[in-house]
C-alpha cells in the first residue's frame, strides 16, 4: 500500500464514516454532560473544562497537519518488512481492533512507567476533575511518537490504515468512560473498561496508582496483574498537582520538571536515567524533598 492508496482509504473507506459518526456521537455526549452539570448543583471546575476544550482544538489542528502525518509517513515504508498482507474485510477489522486494544494496553502502561513518556501522558491525568471533557485533555505531542507502538501490527501484516484506525477506535471508545454520572455496571466492569474501572485509573490514591490500563477490554489488566476494582472514593489528579489551567503549561510542565532534575544530576548515566527511567527514581544525593 503506497501513500496514494492510503490517502484514498482515509478519504473514501466506509469505516471512516463510522469513525466520524462515533466522533460526533462522543461530542454530543460531552455536550449533554456539560449542560447537565451547568444546570445542576454538581461541582465542576469550569476553567479546567475550558482548558480541556482548548487542548482538544489544539490537537485537532495538529492532527490534521504536521503531527497527524508523521505516523503515516513513518509506517508506510515498514510494510516492506511485513510477514503477510492482511486484507481489509469485516473479520480482519475485528481482529485489528482486538490487537490494537492489546497494543494500547502496553503503550499506555509503558507511558506510565518511563518518565519521558509520562511527561506527555500526564497531561491526561493532571485534572483534579473527572468528566467527559477529560477525554479531550490529551497531550499535543503524543502523536509524534505513539505511532511507534503500531510497528508490530505492520510487521504482522496489517496496513497502516487498519492499524491507525484500529487504535483510533480504541481511543474513541474511551470517551464515555470519563464520567461520574455512571456508577458500577456489574459484570461489565469485569470484562470491559467502564466508568468505574477507569475512575480507578485516574485516581491518585496509593491503591489506585498504575492500575487499569486497558482501552476497551479490562481483561488485559487481569491477565497482566494491573487490575483494581473501584472501592474507596477516588481522588483525581496527580500525586503532586500542577494547579494551572493554562493549556500550554499543562502540556509542557512535566518536561520542564525533567529538565530541572536533569540539571541537578552529576553524571551522564544519572541524566539519562532521569529522562528515560522510572518516574520515582532519583539519585541518592538528591534532597528527599525532591522525590515524587
Amino acid at each position: 500500500m503506497n501513500f496514494k492508496q492510503l490517502t484514498f482509504l482515509f478519504e473514501q473507506a466506509p469505516i471512516v464514516k463510522y469513525v466520524a459518526f462515533f466522533f460526533i456521537f462522543n461530542l454530543l455526549l460531552i455536550s449533554i454532560e456539560f449542560l447537565l452539570d451547568f444546570f445542576s448543583t454538581k461541582k465542576r471546575r469550569w476553567k479546567d473544562s475550558g482548558a480541556n476544550i482548548i487542548i482538544f482544538f489544539m490537537n485537532q489542528l495538529l492532527d490534521k497537519t504536521i503531527v497527524g502525518s508523521i505516523g503515516i509517513i513513518a509506517l508506510v515504508p515498514l510494510q516492506y518488512f511485513s510477514l503477510f498482507e492482511i486484507p481489509l474485510n469485516f473479520w480482519t477489522w475485528v481482529l485489528a481492533i482486538f490487537i490494537a486494544d492489546f497494543t494500547y494496553y502496553w503503550m499506555h502502561r509503558i507511558e506510565h512507567e518511563h518518565r519521558i513518556l509520562w511527561a506527555s501522558h500526564s497531561v491526561h491525568h493532571s485534572s483534579e476533575d473527572y468528566n467527559l471533557t477529560i477525554a479531550m485533555r490529551l497531550s499535543i505531542v503524543e502523536g509524534l511518537f505513539e505511532w511507534i507502538f503500531l510497528i508490530p501490527m505492520i510487521i504482522i501484516g496489517f496496513s497502516p490504515f487498519q492499524a491507525i484506525v484500529g487504535l483510533v477506535l480504541v481511543a474513541q471508545y474511551q470517551t464515555w468512560i470519563h464520567t461520574e454520572r455512571i456508577g458500577k455496571l456489574g459484570w461489565l466492569d469485569e470484562i470491559f473498561n467502564t466508568p468505574s474501572t477507569h475512575r480507578v485509573h485516574h485516581g491518585s490514591n496509593n491503591k489506585y496508582l498504575d492500575k487499569n490500563y486497558g482501552g476497551i477490554l479490562i481483561l488485559w489488566d487481569k491477565l497482566f496483574g494491573t487490575f483494581r476494582r473501584e472501592e474507596e472514593k477516588v481522588i483525581y489528579g496527580l500525586t503532586k498537582n500542577i494547579k494551572t489551567n493554562n493549556p500550554i503549561t499543562i502540556n509542557f510542565i512535566e518536561y520542564a520538571n525533567i529538565y530541572k532534575d536533569v540539571k541537578k544530576c552529576r553524571t551522564l548515566k544519572h541524566k539519562l536515567k532521569m529522562i528515560f527511567g522510572n518516574l520515582v527514581w532519583k539519585p541518592k544525593y538528591f534532597n528527599t524533598s525532591d522525590k515524587n
